[in-house]
């Protein structure tokens, strides 16, 4: 079983925490995860893919406009209904628009036809609503969150699978 991470990251910050939701995703056994920036995604390896998380920076209190324009130009084209989706942000201060970032990134996911999926409550502390946030300049103090939604997003992969 595949699952691809697709990102934008203008200085690294979003690049570095979709390793750690790797580190999450292959703590559950069987599962092949890649990450890819939005300048190179391997379209094939996202079409075998199970699920697809989706990570951007929040700038001005939102998504990225190049990952706007990818969801908008891109993400239909890789054959995604049906899949399983998610989404994380990164952000420079707190409350500055990341979960407007992640809405926006699983909207443009249900719209094509993507079933989204964070745990919410469902699997108790930490409680993750959206999806994680990480917020600079302390991204590694938020490792071990985006490690356990890796973690669940492969176990909930596995169980639709």
């Amino acid at each position: 079983m595949k699952i691809a991470i697709i990102y934008d990251s203008k200085t690294g910050n979003t690049a570095k925490m979709a390793e750690y939701v790797i580190e999450g995703i292959h703590s559950v056994e069987g599962i092949n995860a890649k990450t890819f920036s939005i300048d190179n995604v391997d379209e094939m390896f996202v079409k075998e893919s199970c699920a697809l998380i989706i990570g951007t920076p929040t700038y001005n209190g939102y998504l990225t406009a190049r990952m706007k324009a990818w969801l908008e130009s891109s993400l239909s084209k890789l054959d995604v209904a049906g899949k399983l989706g998610g989404a994380y942000a990164t952000a420079a201060f707190i409350h500055g628009g990341e979960d407007l970032a992640i809405q926006c990134i699983l909207t443009h996911m249900m719209v094509d036809g993507m079933m989204t999926y964070s745990s919410g409550q469902a699997k108790g502390m930490p409680v993750i609503h959206l999806g994680p946030v990480a917020i600079a300049p302390d991204l590694d103090s938020f490792a071990n969150l985006f490690r356990i939604y890796g973690k669940r997003m492969a176990e909930q992969a596995s169980k639709l699978s």
